[in-house]
């Protein structure tokens, strides 16, 4: 068994509408097609994903055809895949009816993520989606159980297109292919006996690029054989609930994650994804996903950071604020505040960022929260100032 596993392949295709669903057949088919050829290979495929243009809007609040997208939601059910529509909200906008439409549409799908584009390299930092990202937020938290409807939005700021995970994901152009990894053993593995930062980086530049170029070898030719183009893999070292990037970042200071020096690992991880000899898409950045990594989870109830500190790791690395427990009364003020910091902070770096928060109703900072879902582990909740 390789030392990683696939957390995504994702076809990236141009729909007509919600009714586009020959389209949708295609690109299944084109990754189950993918699937099969990386699993012959040995690989654990976990996620089949499309991400389309953007085919929903603010524009659409008030009249969607809920069928044809429930249709849409069925068929991607029926095949175990699940899609992403893009930003429902692209440009500096704002519409107080989007919130609510993004509650109706976590209650009748099963499968479709969306996000709202809250800063961009054109516009800088977008203060009304910002908000309305905010809004959303807190209509999604009280839409699903114990506010597990947020992960299917976030905040994105500065998301290119072809980023192969969700829910951020969002296509433009011509039909494409891109990997997702499930990467944190792999670094942990890498940093295990390191003697220094500097060692530590040149143990995982080694170790990523003997497996990814393997990974590239396999899916090349797939793209090439579909004629697609082949976006490349996003290195971001996912973790799981048994492969920890906590435990991967441990391993190489020596202390707890939150420890001084957590900074420097977050930063000597990322400048190896950076510089990979792969083609490299997405966000090609740390993932700091606190509920579904159970070394961070441990560390969060702990007190040893907060979600100041994971915006300051985000800095020099990865993926901005997600899968973070907030209050469930954080206000739709609050949450803008956080929002905007993420925003503003993916603006100054040229870089991108995303906020998936998820605020859960009827428990306080401090408190510990656990949830049905079997991908997400227990942590305690974050305070917000």
């Amino acid at each position: 068994m390789h030392p990683l596993r696939v957390r995504t392949i994702t076809a990236g295709v141009e729909l007509r509408g919600t009714q586009d669903f020959a389209a949708i057949e295609r690109a299944v088919a084109r990754l189950e097609r993918a699937r099969a050829t990386l699993r012959q290979a040995g690989y654990e495929v976990q996620t089949m994903r499309v991400a389309t243009n953007r085919i929903l809007g603010a524009e659409d609040a008030g009249t969607q055809d809920w069928s044809a997208l429930e249709r849409l939601d069925a068929a991607m059910t029926t095949h175990g895949a699940i899609l992403s529509v893009g930003p429902l909200l692209a440009s500096n906008g704002k519409d107080r009816d989007l919130a609510a439409f993004a509650a109706e549409l976590v209650e009748r799908t099963r499968t479709i993520s969306f996000s709202v584009a809250v800063s961009s390299p054109e516009q800088g930092v977008h203060r009304h989606a910002v908000r309305t990202a905010a809004q959303i937020i807190a209509s999604l938290a009280r839409a699903g159980t114990g506010g597990q409807a947020n992960f299917r939005f976030a905040a994105a700021a500065n998301i290119p297109a072809g980023t192969p995970f969700f829910p951020v994901a969002w296509h433009q152009g011509s039909d494409s292919l891109a990997v997702g990894l499930e990467a944190a053993g792999l670094v942990e593995t890498a940093f295990a006996g390191a003697q220094s930062f500097e060692d530590g980086e040149h143990r995982l530049r080694s170790a990523m690029d003997e497996v990814l170029r393997e990974v590239e070898r396999i899916v090349t030719p797939v793209a090439a054989r579909e004629g697609v183009r082949y976006l490349g893999i996003d290195p971001s070292p996912a973790p799981s609930l048994d492969r920890s990037i906590g435990s991967a970042i441990e391993a190489l200071t020596g202390q707890p994650f939150g420890h001084p020096s957590t900074l420097q690992a977050c930063a000597a991880i990322t400048a190896v994804l950076k510089t990979l000899t792969v083609r490299t898409c997405g966000y090609a950045g740390l993932m700091l996903p606190v509920l579904e990594d159970p070394v961070l989870a441990v560390r969060a109830k702990e007190r040893r950071y907060g979600a100041q500190e994971l915006l300051l790791y985000s800095s020099v690395c990865g993926t901005g604020l997600d899968l973070v427990p907030l209050p469930g009364d954080t206000s739709v003020d609050e949450l803008a505040r956080i929002v905007g910091d993420v925003a503003t902070l993916a603006v100054r770096l040229r870089k991108p960022l995303s906020a998936r928060l998820y605020p859960v109703p009827g428990k306080k900072a401090g408190e510990v929260v656990s949830f049905s879902d079997p991908l997400l582990t227990e942590s305690m909740v974050f305070e917000t100032g």
